[in-house]
């Protein structure tokens, strides 16, 4: 029983491959349709991502509102942790992008300066 996907179905043992194919082209065939299936059920990463994300976000509020008796107590105590979280973040948001933006300055400045001279080779004495 567990291992059922090693040995087949006793009803494709007994089933006869169509005349004229060969079992190698029926192993082909049956790679081909797997590729092409798989390629039409192609999979977006970034909505998996997303959707991932918000099951943990689901199940991180069904654990709080088990913790706290009432789906009402866990979105008050979401709501709480997500505002503590913003007012955090909100000045680290606000430094980094000032960094950024005087990154860019002078990055915008340095293209400006003129160019150093270039360094004249050294002459060796003659003797």
């Amino acid at each position: 029983m567990f291992d059922r996907r090693h040995r087949p179905h006793p009803a494709d043992a007994q089933a006869a491959p169509a005349p004229g194919l060969d079992t190698s082209d029926l192993k082909e065939a049956y790679r081909l349709g797997r590729k092409d299936e798989r390629a039409r059920r192609k999979r977006h990463p970034v909505l998996m991502t997303v959707l991932f994300v918000l099951a943990l976000a689901g199940a991180a509020f069904l654990a709080l509102a088990v913790v706290n008796g009432s789906f009402g107590g866990a979105g008050q105590v979401a709501d709480h942790n997500l505002s503590v979280a913003a007012e955090r973040a909100e000045p680290a948001v606000r430094g980094a992008a000032g960094e950024a933006a005087e990154t860019l300055r002078g990055v915008g400045d340095a293209d400006q300066a003129p160019a150093p001279a270039p360094a004249q080779p050294a002459t060796q004495p003659t003797s």
